[in-house]
């Protein structure tokens, strides 16, 4: 079968006229959308199977500056990093309503008047570390982001993007907005040739994704959802990448690199937490929280609703094919 396309002249500003080959039609190219690499499972399996080696699924219980510098150069392909804020806090707070008796003991924070060197100290190690396609995440409340920001600047980072992560949670305040969300910092090592599997049409910089708490179980004081940090993974690594976490926790990084083909390296410098990060670990299958890139579609459904004229010019073109 033949298809004509009509040509369309789009008037520019400055007098020349712009060709397309079809009309533009709001929302149409949502329906048509993919991933950028749209990894099969057996494709995924393969790549990460692949890069194999027994240095990777480590977890050091040492401080992360000095663990960092014993990491080979260009080793690493994303940093997923939650350090302390700098603020008051152990965890047990009663205005965080939890039972403090299943909240461990060793967290250790860092003072506020030593955020800076604190921030400049761990992040210097990172450019090192990262291949030029690298990515790193930072996590960051806002009482001291401009730190961390500053020391990424003087680092020679760059800041790709700044992203918003709200969630549901606010500790009640008087004569102030509550905060209800925390920073998320995307930097790069090249602006030019970083990685990035783009697996959604329009993906925002503001992310809602609920806490997800573990009642009655021993945990550290925070810990960041499964859904959240997974996504930092398949929009930023490739399937066997290795993820780097300097600050454990409780596992979070870790489970979420087993759980979608990835491998971990990461530092905790409180070694009461290794018997939570083991079971957390245990707990979960390689490629459990995986999807496979080439089975991630669009919502036809919610995107019929909200374009219907691009519905009807996808069925269209459809039925050409």
């Amino acid at each position: 079968m033949t298809i004509r396309v009509k040509t369309f002249k789009i008037q520019k500003s400055d007098g020349k006229d712009k060709s397309r080959k079809n009309k533009y039609i709001a929302g149409l190219a949502a329906f048509y959308f993919k991933p950028t690499y749209p990894w099969t499972l057996k494709q995924t399996k393969e790549m990460y199977y692949e890069k194999f080696s027994e240095e990777y699924n480590k977890i050091f219980y040492e401080d992360c500056i000095e663990g960092m510098k014993k990491i080979p150069a260009e080793s690493v392909d994303l940093i997923i990093a939650d350090p302390p804020f700098g603020l008051k806090f152990n965890g047990k707070e009663s205005i965080y309503n939890r039972d403090s008796n299943l909240v461990l003991e060793g967290y250790q924070e860092v003072k506020q008047s030593e955020y800076y060197n604190f921030s400049k100290a761990w992040i210097s190690e990172l450019p090192r570390l990262m291949k030029n396609t690298s990515s790193a995440v930072i996590f960051s409340g806002w009482t001291n982001l401009l730190e961390v920001l500053t020391a990424v600047n003087e680092t020679g980072l760059h800041l790709m993007n700044h992203i918003i992560w709200e969630y549901q949670f606010g500790v009640f305040t008087k004569r102030k907005f509550v905060s209800s969300h925390y920073h998320i910092l995307w930097i790069v090592k090249s602006p030019k040739n970083y990685f990035f599997n783009k697996i959604e049409h329009y993906p925002l910089d503001i992310w809602k994704i609920s806490r997800k708490y573990k009642r009655g179980e021993k945990k550290n004081g925070t810990r960041l959802p499964y859904e959240l940090v997974s996504r930092c993974i398949h929009f930023l690594s490739e399937p066997g990448d290795v993820i780097l976490d300097p600050f454990m926790g409780n596992g979070t990084s870790a489970v979420c690199a087993k759980g979608t083909y990835r491998y971990f390296i990461g530092f905790e410098i409180n070694k009461y937490l290794k018997s939570i990060i083991d079971i957390e670990i245990s707990k979960i299958k390689e490629g459990q929280l995986f999807m496979p890139y080439s089975e991630i579609k669009p919502n036809v459904k919610a995107l019929k609703k909200k374009y219907p004229k691009a519905h009807k010019e996808y069925l269209k073109r459809e039925d050409l094919k």
